[in-house]
C-alpha cells in the first residue's frame, strides 16, 4: 500500500508544480501560442490560475470548428459591448450556478434547453411576463414551481401557453 502511495505522490507532484507555477510559455502548442500571442511578453506575470485559464480556453479554441469560432466570436462582441453593471449581473449569476451540485446545474440546463426550445413568441412573452413581475412574484413563483411534481410543473406550463401554441 505504501508503494502504490509513493508511486500516485511521484506521478502527481509535477501536476501539483504545473498548477502551484502555472503554464510556462514554452508548454503551450503551436496552435496556443499563435491564439494567445498577443499576451507573451507578459506571460510570466500573468497570475498561474490565470494562465490555467488562458491555456485551456486557448486549447479549446483550437479545437473549434469555424461554425463554433464564428459563434464565441459574436458572444465576446456581446460581451464587450454589455455595461460593467450587466457584465457583473451576468458574472454574479454564472458564479451562483457554478456553486449549485451538480442536480441543480443540469435541472438549470434542462430549463435552459426548454426555453430555447421554444418558439420566438413564446420565448418573448415569457421574458415580458417575467421581467413585469416585482422580485416577491418571482420568489413566490419559484416556491410553487419548486413544490410540484414534474408532472404538476408540466401542467402549470400548459396553462400559460396561450391557445394556438
Amino acid at each position: 500500500m505504501r508503494f502504490i502511495t509513493r508511486i500516485l505522490i511521484f506521478l502527481l507532484l509535477p501536476a501539483f508544480a504545473l498548477a502551484a507555477d502555472g503554464v510556462s510559455w514554452e508548454d503551450l502548442s503551436p496552435e496556443q501560442k499563435k491564439g494567445l500571442g498577443g499576451m507573451r511578453q507578459n506571460w510570466n506575470q500573468i497570475p498561474p490560475e490565470r494562465q490555467e485559464q488562458l491555456a485551456t480556453g486557448s486549447a479549446r479554441w483550437a479545437e473549434m470548428s469555424p461554425e463554433e469560432r464564428a459563434e464565441t466570436r459574436g458572444r465576446m462582441r456581446q460581451w464587450q459591448n454589455l455595461s460593467p453593471e450587466e457584465r457583473d449581473e451576468l458574472s454574479q449569476g454564472f458564479q451562483r450556478y457554478r456553486n449549485l451540485d451538480p442536480g441543480q446545474q443540469d435541472k438549470v440546463r434542462q430549463n435552459y434547453q426548454r426555453f430555447r426550445d421554444m418558439p420566438p413568441e413564446r420565448q418573448e412573452q415569457a421574458r415580458e411576463r417575467w421581467q413585469n413581475m416585482s422580485p416577491d412574484e418571482r420568489k413566490a413563483m419559484r416556491q410553487q414551481m419548486k413544490n410540484m411534481t414534474p408532472e404538476e410543473r408540466e401542467a402549470q406550463r400548459g396553462k400559460q401557453r396561450p391557445s394556438g401554441n
